[in-house]
């Protein structure tokens, strides 16, 4: 997690829009990260990230006073927020950042928030404090069973679906098959659930094509139609299908960082 200074980008950004970030220019690679806060007045926004490559180890070294030499954004479109009435907000594992500001924001237009947060374990469960904040309900959920229902976040969102008063949006985000699983347990109850996608993306612009998705048997661009679509339409096969594309060259480039760190006795 890091508070990074970018004044023009926190006086804009909205809940569900993303940044591209790239550590060190042109000897980089680019990666989209959603913004997990901003703050207009401090001029800063917070990034939370897991470390499964090279470009997020890096950012994981990081220290205080650091620079991150190019954060473009803020990109895509907003989360559309109004008073739905009762609104669930799953999280899975890092989804839990993204979803943060979008459950504040959906309890400050009159919403009830149901907030189910999963994670494979006790230690990998983040920002349950910050959530019960803008929860009137929240559900913990663990793989192991280590902490909360030892269940997967699919279980308590069919309970609540099942519940007289179902509720009338569900925002779902974390991994693909985690998405895709929550869509098939609203799907049958008629319930909306939106989606944000995190695909491969290159220059965030639409230009380069890298994070195109099928959405009802249309091609969408993540990065300047979504991040955030209907989770009913998804493809999520194809895009999970997909995002396998360079599993070989991320495992060797983060294997090649681990050793030069190591060489040089860091």
């Amino acid at each position: 997690m890091a508070d990074i200074a970018v004044p023009l980008v926190a006086s804009a950004a909205k809940p569900g829009q993303f940044v591209i970030v790239c550590l060190k220019g042109t000897y980089s690679e680019r990666i989209p990260l959603t913004i997990a806060g901003s703050d207009a007045e401090k001029g800063s926004i917070r990034l939370i990230w897991q470390a499964v490559g090279k470009s997020t180890a890096e950012l994981g070294h990081l220290k205080v006073g650091d620079e991150v030499e190019n954060i473009l954004g803020p990109l895509g479109k907003p989360t559309h927020i109004e008073k739905f009435g009762t609104v669930v907000c799953v999280g899975g594992g890092i989804g839990n950042a993204p979803l943060l500001p979008i459950a504040a924001a959906m309890k400050k237009a009159g919403n009830k928030v149901i907030s189910i947060l999963g994670a494979r374990t006790k230690e990998l469960l983040i920002l349950e404090d910050e959530f019960k904040a803008f929860s009137d309900e929240i559900i913990i959920v663990t793989d192991d069973g280590s902490y909360g229902k030892k269940a997967l976040v699919t279980e308590p969102l069919k309970e609540i679906c099942q519940r007289p008063d179902k509720p009338n949006l569900t925002v779902a985000i974390g991994p693909a098959i985690m998405m895709k699983f929550c869509c098939a347990t609203t799907k049958p109850f008629d319930v909306p659930t939106v989606v944000s996608l995190n695909t491969i993306m290159i220059d965030g612009t639409g230009m380069c094509g890298g994070c195109r998705v099928e959405v009802g048997g249309q091609t969408k661009f993540v990065c300047v139609d979504g991040p955030e679509f209907d989770g009913h339409k998804v493809n999520f096969d194809l895009m999970m299908k997909r995002m396998q594309a360079y599993k070989k060259q991320e495992a060797q480039a983060l294997e090649e960082y681990k050793k030069h760190r190591c060489k040089i006795g860091l």
